[in-house]
């Protein structure tokens, strides 16, 4: 007898799982954490199917209520075909073994876009729409798009670089797919990644993706250490124009820019706000060879200087004691006193495969602030949009009725 579900999906905590499925991508993004990319690395099935089955036959060490099967490269659609068997054999046995993940669980991708529109990828959505979210990477406008995500070449792969007159943007192999993207998932939002170069085109960058009818921005700076002298100041004056345009256009009623937050920019208790930023060692991923990460940031072709940290593999299972230094951290282990007492401190973000990546010693507890003043310069940007915001919306008598509707859309949300 199947478990009887209230809810498709249900609340709490999923447990995320990552196939590593291919190290290989169609572009050479400029900015990519990624370092080790390459085009022999591919998943054979035999490893995930073994996967699979070390996982679904341990059920009661993965007891979080609901699970996100997520898919990486690489460019993770470049597998297809492997893809579809691993998703069609997760359905099979979480049905045959009344797993209790049945029936709560996402399929989950992070693509480029670029074959979105294959015959193969388009089936697959079809197959699997309503346990489905997919992300499409595109940067803003072509201009900064195509400063970073360029097409690879095959002299790249034997390590020579392209003059920059001969670099392929590829925004309008992107673009074309965005309408066929909105159309299967309306509600999703895309990512944008801002490094040092492109900075002078966050504005019109976002406003674009809002034109596109995108109406969820999410924009992060890379936590690598590539920050120069003045990069703060004019990521601020960015901001400030974003926010400008966004509250002059009304653009906030119908749309998102998680640059700007009411949660951020606020010292934090380190007694009542103790938490990791991130889930590494709550996840797990999977490469071709069947090593356990605790997150994909700790595989080799992640780390620029450090060797793998392998929790386990699909032969032997978890290695607990390996997992365990993962479970431990917290914001204070790893924060120097700096952060610790920062009056700014509230979302500042770190990556645990950074830390780990930049630190003097081989060591997880070393907290990598590279970001620190472009949190800062955020912070400033973000109090000047809340403050023009409510200004705004009190002058037009239109303050409450906006924190009724973000209080009802923040309920329908959790």
């Amino acid at each position: 007898m199947i478990k009887e579900q209230n809810e498709p999906w249900q609340s709490g905590m999923a447990k995320s799982i990552t196939f590593i499925v291919t190290k290989d991508c169609q572009l050479a993004c400029k900015y990519c954490y990624l370092v080790g990319k390459n085009s022999k690395e591919r998943m054979p099935w035999e490893v995930a199917k073994q996967a699979i089955d070390y996982i679904l036959d341990h059920e009661d060490e993965f007891r979080e209520e609901s699970v996100v099967w997520d898919f990486i490269g690489g460019e993770p659609f470049l597998e297809i075909d492997l893809i579809d068997r691993i998703c069609d054999y997760l359905k099979q046995e979480m049905f045959r073994r009344n797993h209790h993940w049945f029936n709560s669980y996402r399929f989950s991708f992070s693509t480029n876009g670029i074959n979105y529109d294959s015959e193969k990828v388009q089936n697959f959505i079809k197959k699997n729409i309503n346990h489905l979210s997919i992300g499409i990477t595109i940067d803003g406008t072509q201009r900064k798009h195509d400063l970073n995500r360029i097409w690879k070449t095959k002299e790249m792969e034997q390590g020579i670089q392209p003059k920059p007159e001969e670099e392929k943007g590829s925004y309008k192999d992107v673009v074309r797919n965005i309408p066929l993207w909105l159309e299967q998932f309306p509600n999703a939002g895309t990512k944008v990644t801002i490094s040092s170069a492109d900075i002078p085109y966050v504005k019109e960058s976002v406003l674009h993706l809002y034109s596109l009818g995108i109406h969820e921005v999410n924009i992060n700076v890379v936590f690598e250490d590539v920050w120069k002298e003045g990069d703060d100041k004019l990521f601020e004056e960015q901001l400030m124009q974003l926010a400008d345009a966004i509250i002059d256009g009304g653009y906030y009623q119908d749309y998102a820019c998680s640059f700007f937050s009411e949660h951020i920019g606020k010292p934090l208790d380190a007694k009542l706000d103790n938490q990791n930023w991130c889930g590494a060692g709550k996840m797990l991923s999977i490469d071709a060879t069947g090593n356990f990460y605790p997150c994909t940031r700790f595989a080799g072709y992640s780390l620029r200087s450090k060797k793998p940290i392998i929790i386990g593999n699909i032969r032997d299972g978890i290695d607990q004691n390996k997992l365990r230094p993962f479970l431990t951290l917290d914001r204070t282990t790893q924060s120097p006193k700096e952060c610790i007492d920062c009056e700014v401190a509230s979302g500042c973000a770190w990556c645990q495969g950074e830390n780990y990546d930049a630190a003097e010693t081989p060591t997880i507890y070393q907290r990598a602030t590279a970001i620190c003043k472009m949190h800062k310069a955020r912070v400033r940007a973000n109090n000047y949009y809340w403050n023009k915001l409510f200004r705004k919306l009190e002058l037009e008598g239109e303050r409450e009725e906006y924190e009724k509707s973000k209080k009802k859309s923040n309920e329908v949300i959790c």
